[in-house]
Formats: C-alpha cells, sequence, structure tokens
C-alpha cells in the first residue's frame, strides 16, 4: 500500500528546499570564512550560526516530507559562489538570500495551497513567519553597518559591530530553538 500522503509535485517541490537551504548553510559558512579571513571574528561566528540554521531547516524539511510517507532526494550542490567583496556587499548578499528564499517558500505555500494539502500549508506557515524573521534581522545588518559607517567605517567602529554581532543573540528565536523532535 502507498502510504505517501504528498503529490509527487509538492513531495519534489519540498525536497527541492531542503536542498536549498543546505545550499544556503553552505553559503553561509562560505561568507564565515571570508570574514574570519578579514579579521572579523564576531561577523564569522554570526555567519557560522546562522549557517547551522539554515542546516536545521534543511533538516526540517528533510523530516517532514518523510513523516508525511514522501522520501526527500538529496541532490549536488553548487558551490556557494563568489566570496563576498566588502562588509556591505557580505550584508546585502545576505539580505538577497533571504528574500530569494521567501520567494520559494511562498511558491512551496502556492503549491500546496493548490493543491489542498493542507497539512503542507500548516507546517509551511512555520517557515513564513520565519522568513519575516530572517529578512528583519538582514535588514537590520545593513542598517548596523550604515551607522558604523558603511565601508567607510573606522576601524572603531568595525571593531564595536563586530563585537556586538559576536555576542548579538539571535532573533529569529523559532528557528534557533528547533530541533528534529522539537520543530
Amino acid at each position: 500500500m502507498n502510504t505517501n500522503r504528498l503529490s509527487p509535485r509538492l513531495e519534489q517541490a519540498l525536497s527541492d528546499q531542503m536542498n536549498t537551504e543546505d545550499l544556503q548553510s553552505r553559503v553561509y559558512f562560505s561568507y564565515g570564512i571570508w570574514a574570519a579571513d578579514k579579521g572579523y571574528g564576531g561577523i564569522s561566528n554570526f555567519l557560522f550560526r546562522h549557517a547551522q540554521e539554515e542546516r536545521d531547516h534543511a533538516v526540517k524539511f528533510m523530516q517532514y516530507v518523510l513523516s508525511r510517507g514522501g522520501k526527500p532526494k538529496i541532490t549536488a550542490l553548487e558551490s556557494p559562489g563568489a566570496e563576498p567583496t566588502s562588509l556591505t556587499n557580505c550584508f546585502d548578499l545576505v539580505f538577497q538570500h533571504e528574500v530569494d528564499n521567501t520567494t520559494a517558500i511562498y511558491n512551496l505555500v502556492n503549491i500546496a495551497f493548490d493543491e489542498k494539502d493542507w497539512a503542507s500549508w500548516n507546517f509551511l506557515q512555520w517557515f513564513v513567519k520565519e522568513q519575516i524573521e530572517e529578512e528583519t534581522f538582514a535588514m537590520n545588518l545593513i542598517d548596523k553597518l550604515k551607522i558604523a559607517g558603511g565601508d567607510r567605517a573606522s576601524d572603531e567602529s568595525l571593531f564595536t559591530l563586530d563585537k556586538t554581532l559576536e555576542t548579538l543573540p539571535d532573533d529569529a528565536e523559532l528557528a534557533q530553538d528547533a530541533t528534529g523532535p522539537n520543530p
């Protein structure tokens, strides 16, 4: 008996998003490595924490597909791409990644709605809320850097920003607290 409760289209789309979240994790790791190489230990630490959060999101998608009787498919991941050219570029890229991810989540919500798969639609509402937090957090990063002076910030301002991000708690508490048993 087939116990898969996901349509082939939605199962594939959810698997694709799992892989996208995994790629996003690698992107944030690469940005964290770039920041560490530039001497921004706090910013690097922040980006590494964010990479782990994206990895947790991938696991969340995997577990959901499995729980609905589907089989998520792992695909080869592309390279994270070019490293940032400046802190402004880095934070702008973080924001753009979150906007792109929001678009992908909305597409999944639309598929679930079109197929009247209310379990998946409900599951995805967590990610809709999460993306609001993620985009807001990324916008706040850009604002903090602008206040510090952007790419023309003084060494003292950049040092302060770096230390602030090192100790700044992750605002996206829902994602931070999410685990396999506690999605």
